[in-house]
This record gives structure tokens, C-alpha cells and sequence, in this order.
């Protein structure tokens, strides 16, 4: 089976390096500003139903990881599908960036209120669970947009263009379902009992 279309995927990506500094400066910005701004009540709370739903849904769930791995897998491809296929038209542009920014606001609000909210409790669940597959995912999707802001310019409503889209949809979610499997694989030796699998 010829694989070509991921190394054609990543070595594309590394020639995008000033839109990843930029996307990259962006998410770092929408994270601090997350950080700096929890203490408003609107944010704060929000915030905190987040970080409510994500140890009841995720770390602390009765569901089998597997249904959970499926989920998050699936969510997180809707995303990457937004991304990429913003590549077809200057316009859908916009749309990449809102993603960003929204992931990175809330990233860097979730990871207060975990610590100030859940104390020790947060601290586990951000080091060895959250902070580092939210990183990875979020790595995937401005890379993704770093190709979606290469295609724009030159984007024909063909048959190629849109197999270009396929092909790069196809390496990165391979990527996205490897992260998937590192999380179900992490839920199941730290947070959830083995009997959930039973």
C-alpha cells in the first residue's frame, strides 16, 4: 500500500513555517488570555461545567473507555474536517482560527480550574491526562490549518484539489486516532477500574 500521501502531508506542513509560528503565537496568546481572564464569573463558569463534564464524561465515566475512545476520536475529526476543508475558499478562513481560539481560551481556563477547584486531584488529571493530549490534538489542527491556509490561494473546485483534502484528512486523522488510543490506553491504567472493559 503506497503511503507516499503522509510524508507528502508533513513535508507540505514544514514548508507552512510562518503560519505555524503565527497560528502557533495565536494559540498561545487565546491560552494566556484563558488563564488571565477565569476570574470573571462568566468565564469561571463556564470553565468550571467543562471541567465538571470532562471528569464525569471522561475521567471518573462508567462508560467503557473504548465507547469513549470512539467519541473523542470522532469529535475531534469533525474538527479536523472544519479545518482542512476551510482550505477551499479565502473566506472559510475564518473559520480556523475561531477553532483555535476557542480550544485555547477554554484550554487555559480548564487548566486553572483544575488546579484551584480540584487541587491534587486536578494536578494528576492535568499532567498525565489533559494538558498533554489537548497539546497533541491542538498540534494536529494547527498543522492542519497551516495546509488549509497553503491550499486557499490556489484551490480549484476539482477533483485533484478535493483528493488532496481526502488524502491529508486520512494522515492526520490516523494521527488523531493514534492520540485517541493514548488517552483510552492512559483512562484505563490511571482513571478507570478494569472492570469497565468487562
Amino acid at each position: 500500500m503506497d503511503l507516499s500521501f503522509f510524508t507528502d502531508c508533513f513535508g507540505r506542513m514544514r514548508e507552512c513555517k510562518r503560519t505555524l509560528f503565527l497560528f502557533g503565537a495565536l494559540y498561545l496568546a487565546g491560552m494566556i488570555l484563558g488563564l488571565i481572564f477565569i476570574t470573571t464569573p462568566t468565564t469561571y463558569e463556564y470553565n468550571l461545567t467543562l471541567c465538571e463534564r470532562y471528569l464525569n464524561r471522561v475521567c471518573f465515566s462508567d462508560a467503557d473507555v473504548f465507547v469513549i475512545f470512539l467519541e473523542r476520536t470522532a469529535g475531534r475529526a469533525l474538527l479536523l474536517a472544519m479545518i482542512l476543508f476551510s482550505g477551499i475558499h479565502f473566506a472559510a478562513l475564518c473559520v480556523p482560527p475561531a477553532v483555535l481560539l476557542y480550544r485555547a481560551y477554554t484550554f487555559g481556563g480548564s487548566i486553572a480550574i483544575f488546579f484551584m477547584v480540584y487541587r491534587v486531584t486536578g494536578v494528576l488529571i492535568v499532567f498525565v491526562l489533559y494538558l498533554p493530549i489537548h497539546v497533541l490534538v491542538d498540534v494536529i489542527l494547527i498543522g492542519a490549518t497551516a495546509l488549509s491556509c497553503a491550499r486557499a490561494p490556489r484551490f480549484c473546485f476539482c477533483r485533484r484539489d478535493f483528493s488532496g483534502i481526502a488524502l491529508d484528512l486520512l494522515a492526520l486523522f490516523a494521527l488523531l486516532a493514534a492520540i485517541g488510543l493514548l488517552e483510552m490506553l492512559l483512562l484505563l491504567a490511571v482513571f478507570h477500574p478494569i472492570g469497565t472493559l468487562l
